[in-house]
């Protein structure tokens, strides 16, 4: 995988959040940050459904903080757009993994962004640990299902337009 593919392959998890003003620039349109939160918010839930909360994780003393991180804009999303996150897990390793995310808008489809962040697991110390063999047995499990992608890397052409 080229370090800024993004691939949605495999099992996808969608969650959906609904831009709220304060998400807004002065230009009308979300800030560029807040694409990150949206991507927070498809981790968050694509864990909560699959495998556990991340409370519960951190409750066992692992933390997953964000290593590295990317994120390609195609197209603003506004004021009470509905936008649908999608979220797969890339990678899984014995200390990272890897999610991928595809940001699209409801009412027309239109792709808003792609992008990934990259996960160690520490401990509360912030030293470097092994991700608990349950939990990457439950990760994997969904990793080696097969799907059809649902969106290609980086350097194709953008969705509708």
């Amino acid at each position: 995988m080229s370090r800024l593919s993004v691939e949605l392959a495999g099992p996808v998890h969608r969650s959906s959040v609904r831009v709220l003003y304060a998400d807004t620039d002065t230009a009308g349109v979300v800030y560029y940050a807040n694409y990150l939160r949206f991507f927070e918010l498809g981790r968050t839930e694509l864990m909560r459904a699959w495998v556990v909360p991340a409370a519960e994780l951190e409750a066992e003393g692992l933390i997953l903080p964000v290593v590295e991180c990317y994120c390609r804009y195609k197209a603003s999303a506004a004021y009470d757009d509905l936008v649908h996150i999608d979220t797969c897990l890339a990678q899984i390793r014995d200390v990272a993994c890897r999610f991928h995310y595809r940001l699209t808008r409801e009412k027309d489809g239109r792709l808003l962004a792609v992008g990934f962040t990259l996960h160690a697991a520490v401990d509360r110390a912030g030293k470097l640990t092994r991700l608990p063999a349950g939990i990457v047995a439950r990760l994997q499990a969904k990793c080696d299902q097969t799907a059809t992608p649902l969106a290609s890397s980086l350097d194709r052409a953008q969705e509708h337009g």
